[in-house]
């Protein structure tokens, strides 16, 4: 059996080995959690909002503000981007296996011949020092896949956090804006979606968590 991995699902099994291997063998399926649609209105706003400016040939401000140096341009093959983009194809690698490993990007910029990740994260208030390492994993497969896919990337990513700021007499709300470089392991990232697939391919773990216990329990009623 193959199996067909995003860094979504991955993040499940390290929340959860039971109830990866669970959905993943189409046995149960969590739940989804309530998803407020403000943050997917935000990235598609956001990604028109680069598109824009990589037409023109820009950055726009809110990068060279934070730091951003005029090395960087964004990525302009706006067909592959809008693959890369895509949910339902993205970047993807398959292993000698047949199990394949996919990510979605929001956005890549061009160091030179090298590319980096750019991601947009949308938040009701501003970072702690720690936020951006819950997205270590997820930057550390999309450089993975990059460069399975025979691009050089750097050793690092970018995560563009905007959270809001102040609401004007007009009633719009001004967001705040943060960048942060994040060091990225692309071995890390290989060596995790081994885990996930050797995880699959034994028996289902037997450690419970909340979810998996609710749903013994429906079962048993």
């Amino acid at each position: 059996m193959t199996f067909k991995l995003s860094p979504s699902s991955i993040n499940l099994m390290i929340d959860c080995p039971r109830c990866f291997w669970l959905t993943q063998h189409k046995v149960w399926k969590r739940p989804p959690s309530i998803f407020p649609s403000l943050p997917s209105g935000m990235d598609k706003i956001l990604k028109e909002h680069f598109d824009r400016f990589m037409e023109k040939g820009e950055l726009p401000p809110e990068l060279c503000e934070n730091g951003l140096d005029k090395d960087y341009r964004l990525f302009d093959d706006k067909e592959l981007l809008k693959v890369w983009r895509s949910n339902f194809k993205g970047i993807s690698w398959t292993d000698s296996k047949g199990n394949i490993l996919h990510g979605a990007v929001d956005n890549i910029l061009k160091k030179g011949k090298k590319l980096v990740v750019l991601d947009y994260k949308t938040r009701g208030y501003p970072c702690k020092d720690d936020t951006h390492e819950h997205y270590k994993l997820q930057m550390e497969i999309y450089n993975f896949l990059l460069r399975k896919n025979g691009y050089e990337t750097e050793d690092y990513t970018y995560l563009i956090f905007y959270y809001p700021k102040e609401v004007t007499e007009t009633g719009e709300v001004i967001f705040d804006t943060k960048l942060i470089k994040m060091k990225t392991n692309t071995e890390n990232g290989k060596k995790v979606f081994k885990e996930a697939i050797k995880l699959l391919n034994n028996k289902c773990p037997n450690k419970e968590c909340k979810w998996c216990e609710l749903i013994k329990e429906v079962k048993q009623t």
